[in-house]
């Protein structure tokens, strides 16, 4: 199989395709988190213009919202249709809160979990590393407990929500990560300084990210649900992610970015592709607005890949239910 990395690359190069169209987004909801700045905010602008009747930006700084609304408005000609609603990954209690203000929505039709950190820097939010409680737990918090809104919508309106995870193809190079986590008690193992590599640490996560979601696919079937979840790696994009992390890792970043990044509006393509996906997406890794499976190494999906699948999972509704998710237990 060629190394992921390798089609990773070849992929950067390829043109891709805007699937969406006012057709499809007409008069629909979408919610977008981590949606005031680059891929998340390029998406939005796509839903807008395609005639969305409502985006809702899902930002941790609402000033920076207002400017990515003003922005959208411009740019698109479109009023009354943006609006900036506050949501912090590095806390349980406004993911909650959060959920709730969703809860009340008359619909929604697309909902993208697209807001992450990109730190080089160990921190602690929740009881774990501030990477992993923002671009796992909380993450996956707020996907399950959007989740019944979006069943709600699906069997009430006739329509096919969608629920997009933003992940990353770097994933598969943190298998030797994940391994230090040990085969039980694994976010306790990947929640030792001592042993993780912080360079890693965004990768790590998004592997761990994408066997929590195939693993969340599969719990929640389209045809029980009428919601159709699948994940998408946008790429290498021009954005500001990794403006946390420290001067030399800013600057490698930003070397390979000039090499072979794409624009963030670019790069939203993928996540379009995301929303606008079929049954056929659910439960899949999607990149360059094509279903890549078998970019999936097959040590996640061997019977020893399955079994972390299910421990990860696991260890996971555990902390979802302790920090109040009642849709698991």
């Amino acid at each position: 199989m060629t190394h992921p990395m390798l089609l990773l690359v070849a992929e950067q190069f390829t043109t891709l395709p805007i699937l969406a169209s006012p057709s499809t987004c007409t008069g629909k909801t979408y919610i977008i988190t981590g949606a005031n700045t680059g891929l998340g905010l390029e998406t939005a602008r796509h839903l807008v213009s395609f005639s969305a009747a409502r985006v809702i930006l899902a930002v941790r700084n609402l000033d920076s919202g207002a400017k990515a609304q003003a922005d959208i408005e411009k740019t698109t000609g479109r009023t009354g249709v943006v609006e900036v609603w506050k949501v912090d990954l590095a806390e349980f209690a406004s993911v909650r809160s959060f959920a709730e203000r969703v809860k009340a929505l008359e619909r929604v039709d697309g909902f993208v979990n697209n807001a992450g950190v990109f730190l080089d820097k160990w921190s602690v939010s929740e009881g774990d590393e501030t990477t992993m409680t923002v671009n796992v737990v909380s993450t996956m918090l707020l996907g399950a407990l959007v989740m019944p809104k979006l069943v709600e919508s699906a069997r009430r309106f006739g329509i096919r929500p969608r629920m997009v995870f933003v992940v990353s193809a770097l994933g598969f190079t943190a298998k030797g990560e994940l391994d230090k986590g040990g085969k039980v008690d694994v976010f306790e193992g990947l929640n030792d300084e001592k042993k993780q590599a912080m360079d890693a640490r965004y990768a790590l996560t998004k592997l761990v990210e994408m066997y929590a979601v195939r693993e969340f696919a599969a719990k929640f079937p389209v045809k029980e649900t009428g919601v159709i979840i699948n994940m998408t790696s946008p790429g290498l994009c021009t954005t500001q992610l990794g403006r946390d992390a420290r001067t030399l890792t800013r600057a490698i970043q930003g070397a390979l970015r000039t090499a072979m990044a794409r624009s963030a509006e670019e790069g939203s393509r993928t996540i379009l592709h995301g929303i606008v996906g079929d049954e056929e997406t659910h439960g899949k890794h999607l990149s360059g607005c094509e279903i890549k499976e078998h970019w999936i190494p097959k040590w996640m999906t061997d019977e020893e890949g399955q079994r972390t699948q299910k421990q990860i999972w696991k260890e996971l509704v555990a902390k979802l239910v302790q920090a109040g998710c009642t849709t698991l237990s």
